[in-house]
């Protein structure tokens, strides 16, 4: 069974019943009335790819969900010397109730659609809402489980598994179906700036994107978008024992 999620639509006003990301986000856990009190403080915004979101320290007004697209969290150093530490995907959460301030650049790494909440009015949902409050935290417990497995990724993972690892990390933000065996993925990241994500040069990146193609482990005819043929193959690739 192969799923193609290029149909996948473009939000710029919905309600949030009938937002792609629902059962994902933020609200997932939310009920119609706090449903709701979110709508009355939502907005959307949207950026062009290659264009900056939040600077490192700037104020945090807002905090957000991402509908769709993918942006970059990146620090730099005072040599001017940058390091990509993460991806924002659709349905990921930026920005920290209670932090006034954004603790990464942000850099829209596609055209990104925002659900933006004005921070003040949600930290007061954040602590009237139970629902929110569980979901909140569970994200953040996902995120430290990625910051765990991206410290494995860049230590100990070679150029093919760090490869194999991005790939997988992109099929899992799909709904799977327990018998499907194989999907099409947007890759939405040049290899120039999946090199930099990875830590590998692009002559590397090119390698082994070619050498699990010619494994029948994934197939492209393009750089816009990567059909996944064999996931079970693709995550032994990735080196994870389960």
């Amino acid at each position: 069974m192969q799923i193609n999620i290029m149909t996948l639509p473009i939000l710029r006003d919905f309600k949030c019943s009938h937002c792609p990301i629902r059962h994902r986000a933020v609200c997932a856990h939310c009920d119609t009335d706090e449903l709701q009190l979110l709508e009355n403080i939502k907005s959307y915004r949207s950026f062009s790819a290659g264009e900056s979101i939040l600077w490192r320290g700037e104020p945090l007004d807002y905090v957000a969900s991402v509908v769709t697209g993918v942006a970059a969290l990146s620090k730099t150093l005072e040599d001017g010397r940058t390091q990509m530490v993460g991806l924002l995907l659709p349905s990921d959460f930026m920005g920290r109730p209670g932090r006034k301030q954004i603790a990464f650049d942000v850099t829209a790494t596609t055209d990104v659609t925002l659900c933006c909440f004005d921070r003040k009015p949600f930290e007061k949902l954040v602590n009237d809402t139970p629902h929110l409050t569980q979901r909140l935290m569970e994200l953040a417990l996902d995120e430290l489980d990625a910051a765990r497995d991206w410290m494995l990724l860049l230590g100990r993972k070679t150029a093919r598994e760090k490869i194999a690892t991005f790939i997988e990390m992109l099929a899992r933000r799909v709904h799977m179906e327990k018998d499907q065996d194989s999907l099409i993925l947007p890759l939405s990241m040049t290899r120039d700036q999946i090199a930099n994500f990875l830590g590998l040069t692009l002559e590397t990146v090119s390698r082994q994107f070619n050498a699990l193609k010619k494994d029948g482990i994934i197939d492209f005819s393009d750089r816009k978008f990567i059909a996944v043929k064999n996931i079970e193959a693709l995550h032994a690739a990735s080196g994870d024992d389960s």
